[in-house]
């Protein structure tokens, strides 16, 4: 009986152990370290530039928002449970008004790493004060994707182009396949 206590005790003190090097590995293995906000901002304009090139129909969603939250880096690993990490900038016309981190959880049959940059595009004023309002913002189903694959072309149309808040996921690369926002928490920090 004890034995099999403490082989129980051992395996969760384990989960534990691995969820804890997981997060941190996540959180190294962004590439944002704490620099400030110099880096982040290099990094935000670096992803910028290359969506607009990968992506050229995002410059005019650029121009009609409200202001837009450029994650220029994402680091999410999962085996059994996982977790995602990243840093980046809100910026209101092409000025940075704000830094934020974004953190996700997850658990469930998953197995892998993968790196990806997103931008959120707030489409509207109360979408974009809403969310600078919040203590800790969380994307929901309610955010429409323009695109969310390496592969796939941008799609805007009337309909997407009247929601508050527009999702760009972009230089995907890894193991996993198909990233999704949903989950993702977004907090204000000082870098």
């Amino acid at each position: 009986m004890m034995k099999n206590m403490k082989s129980r005790m051992t395996r969760r003190g384990f989960t534990l152990s691995a969820l804890a090097g997981a997060s941190v590995t996540a959180a190294c293995g962004n590439g944002v370290g704490s620099n400030g906000d110099a880096t982040i901002d290099a990094r935000v304009d670096a992803a910028l530039n290359q969506m607009y090139n990968a992506y050229p129909n995002t410059v005019s969603l650029a121009e009609k928002s409200t202001g837009m939250l450029v994650m220029p880096l994402i680091t999410e690993a999962g085996f059994i449970f996982g977790g995602a990490y990243g840093r980046g900038a809100l910026r209101v016309n092409n000025v940075t008004v704000d830094y934020y981190q974004a953190v996700k959880g997850s658990a469930g049959l998953q197995i892998g790493a993968q790196q990806y940059a997103h931008v959120l595009f707030f489409m509207t004023e109360d979408a974009l004060s809403g969310f600078r309002r919040s203590s800790g913002w969380a994307a929901g189903a309610d955010m429409e994707y323009v695109f969310r694959d390496e592969g796939s072309a941008i799609a805007t149309d009337t309909n997407t182009l009247t929601s508050p808040i527009l999702a760009a996921v972009f230089n995907q690369a890894g193991l996993r396949v198909g990233a999704t926002l949903e989950g993702t928490k977004y907090s204000r920090i000082i870098p």
